[in-house]
């Protein structure tokens, strides 16, 4: 463990956020520290801005008044890393004396001069192209600095210090194997010597964890389990006799907070492993879908929040929290937030885990086969998203938020793609909002049970959005002391998958858009007061920094896997004095379910994953005689597979391994399509005349 440290008093207050009364008294990277707790300034160095999370720049040179004058600055190619159909391009840059850090989605780091776009050095990470075990697109949602380090994870879950000023490994440390299931897609969080990490891997089987490290050596210093073992809190809430909670998923997929005067660190936990199947998990099974507060230094429990009770609809807490300083009824309170994929916001007392908005358990329908929960916690105020699905032909069941259903297919809004999923939420203390992002998405529930063997998926089931269905997003301001809408835009695309935003003192909020649009708008009323096209998929959190007096704004733009949004390797900047115009537009990502591009004639071999395009089928649409065998060979990474959805689900090709192929016999004439069951966004068509 690492020492106890010493506090002292403090007065630094971080304009209505964290109100900072201790400081360590050595800590082992000052400077970092001291940016950590403040209010976000010229440099940006952690992922969510400073400890809050709550990417609120203090930066005020562009505003609501000249944001409309805005060009590009800069816009550099990062040499092809992370370009193409499996990766996503999902990071926050980071910011320090004018030297700019961004990772890719394949891991791979490049430092830049921030001001003029120029590669200052380069990381390649070398990561193994043939893991297995990657839930939903190659991705790497940000990085950490401190000691004169960057610091990253990877997918091969080893985190990874780098130097700043080279970009050599200083350390690397595994915190598990991937072949296992786990993976690192997160940002670390570093703070007074110690880097903090989450896991991937709730598909898989894994147990979850947070590791802490020291950030000087690597060093493992102490692991805090989302699953609890035999007879420690927590494990009442599962089976008793039984391991299910080893295997139990629950993993960390995002950057964790920190409040320095509690001492205490704040994340959200994913969803319960078998994703979809609680028959033989009875109970509430802690400490999946909640949020859970530690002391920081020794990783000991304080409190927990859970949001959904014995999760079988796969809604992940997987945006990062936030933490925010209020007023509600005339006395000061000491908030934490995050967005749900239930389309809510949950909001705490951050001292305790106790709702500082209402927050009532009520009644849900029940299925006694998965074993539902009698009670789910209910946010007062306004859900984002719609939480009914409305009926659609195929389908005999639709219902809403926290329908059970079993081994008919049940429609279900939100579904476990809908609400917010990884997207950060920013909150101004200027206007008292939270800007949350949101995915509108029905899914088609099934639950059809599967056995568990080390690291292959064990999901107990599956969701797919019916072919036809729209899927579309919302962008929502949320009153922090009512938790209901100040305002909202429907947007033509899912945003509940992308990147988020960030929010200015100079009234803007920041977006991105999957369709490549990067957007300024009005933080009071959302009206929109700036739009430029950047050619990629614009799906990553944006950032805000000053350079020799110039503010510049920048986001990475490289596509979105979940999104279907264009793929690149592009960092673009924006400030006052640029001089570049916008790029044309890139194919806009789908808004309706189902397979697109034009019907193959007499074509009987379908390649999974071709054309550097990991999750799709080439063709998608195929027209072939009744009685052709059709070939699917998987020509990508990791395994896929093809199988028929409503009306006829009675085939599928089972996992293919790179390499593998499988033949299906279409006797008879008709339409049939498919998805990759693992991957449900994947989908296919058969047309046999």
């Amino acid at each position: 463990m690492l020492r106890q440290a010493w506090w002292t008093v403090s007065t630094l207050i971080v304009f209505g956020l964290l109100i900072i009364g201790h400081a360590p008294a050595r800590a082992a990277d000052a400077e970092i520290d001291r940016l950590l707790r403040s209010p976000v300034g010229k440099d940006w160095v952690t992922n969510g801005g400073n400890l809050t999370n709550n990417r609120y720049s203090t930066l005020k040179q562009i505003d609501t008044a000249n944001v409309g004058k805005l060009k590009g600055a800069w816009m550099t190619r990062l040499k092809g890393s992370g370009a193409g159909g499996k990766y996503s391009f999902e990071a926050s840059p980071l910011v320090k004396d004018g030297i700019m850090y961004v990772v890719t989605g394949n891991d791979d780091v490049f430092a830049l001069n921030a001001k003029n776009g120029e590669i200052v050095w380069e990381y390649w990470s070398g990561i193994d192209q043939t893991i297995s075990t990657v839930c939903c697109g190659w991705a790497n949602r940000g990085l950490a600095m401190g000691e004169g380090q960057i610091y990253l994870g990877q997918l091969d879950a080893n985190v990874v210090a780098l130097d700043m000023k080279t970009g050599k490994v200083a350390w690397k440390t595994p915190i598990e194997k991937w072949q296992n299931g786990y993976g690192i897609t997160s940002a670390p969080l570093y703070y007074d010597g110690m880097i903090y990490s989450g896991i991937t891997g709730g598909e898989f089987g894994v147990r979850g964890r947070l590791t802490a490290l020291n950030a000087k050596t690597g060093e493992i210093m102490w692991r805090w389990f989302t699953l609890p073992g035999p007879g420690e809190k927590g494990s009442e809430t599962w089976p008793p006799g039984t391991d299910h909670a080893m295997r139990g998923g629950a993993p960390i997929w995002n950057t964790p907070a920190l409040d320095p005067e509690l001492g205490l660190l704040y994340f959200a936990v994913g969803n319960c492993g078998p994703d979809y199947d609680g028959s033989m998990r009875e109970g509430d099974n802690l400490f999946c879908a909640s949020i859970v507060a530690l002391k920081a230094k020794t990783g000991e429990y304080a409190w927990h929040f859970q949001q959904v009770h014995h999760d079988i609809w796969d809604y992940d807490a997987a945006s990062p929290v936030v933490l925010f300083d209020t007023v509600i009824n005339g006395e000061p309170r000491k908030g934490i937030a995050e967005a749900g994929r239930t389309g809510w916001v949950y909001i705490l007392d951050r001292t305790n885990g106790k709702p500082l908005v209402g927050i009532e358990e009520k009644p849900v329908p029940q299925d006694p086969r998965q074993k539902t929960a009698a009670t789910q916690p209910i946010p007062v105020g306004d859900a984002i998203v719609p939480q009914c699905a409305e009926k659609i032909p195929g389908y005999d069941q639709a219902g809403c938020i926290y329908t059970p259903f079993w081994e008919s297919p049940v429609l279900i809004q939100p579904s476990g793609h809908g609400g917010t999923n990884w997207s950060p939420m920013p909150y101004s203390p200027d206007t008292g909002y939270f800007y949350v992002p949101g995915t509108v998405r029905t899914s088609a529930f099934t639950r059809y049970g599967n056995k568990y063997v080390n690291g292959l998926r064990y999901t107990g089931g599956g969701q797919a959005a019916p072919i036809g269905s729209t899927m579309t997003g919302t962008f929502t301001a949320i009153d922090a002391k009512t938790n209901k809408i100040a305002w909202q835009h429907k947007t033509p695309y899912r945003i509940g998958g992308g990147g988020g935003s960030t929010v200015t003192a100079g009234g803007l909020i920041l977006r991105g858009e999957p369709d490549g649009n990067f957007l300024a708008l009005d933080a009071k009323n959302g009206q929109e007061l700036f739009r430029f096209q950047t050619g990629f998929g614009a799906d990553a959190p944006p950032v805000v920094y000053d350079v020799d007096g110039e503010q510049f704004i920048a986001i990475a733009t490289g596509g979105n896997q979940l999104q279907s949004s264009s793929y690149g390797d592009a960092v673009w900047t924006f400030s006052l004095k640029g001089q570049l115009s916008p790029l044309w537009p890139p194919p806009p990502p789908p808004t309706v379910a189902g397979p697109i591009g034009p019907i193959a004639v007499g074509v009987d071999t379908i390649k999974i994953g071709a054309g550097n395009t990991e999750y799709s089928f080439a063709p998608a649409r195929t027209r072939i005689k009744s009685g052709t065998k059709l070939s699917f060979t998987n020509v990508g990474d990791i395994p896929h597979d093809a199988s028929g959805l409503q009306p006829d689900s009675s085939w599928s090709t089972g996992a293919l391994g790179k390499g593998e192929t499988k033949t299906v016999t279409f006797d008879k004439p008709g339409v049939y399509y498919y998805i990759c069951t693992p991957h449900p966004w994947m989908y296919g068509q058969v047309i046999v005349e």
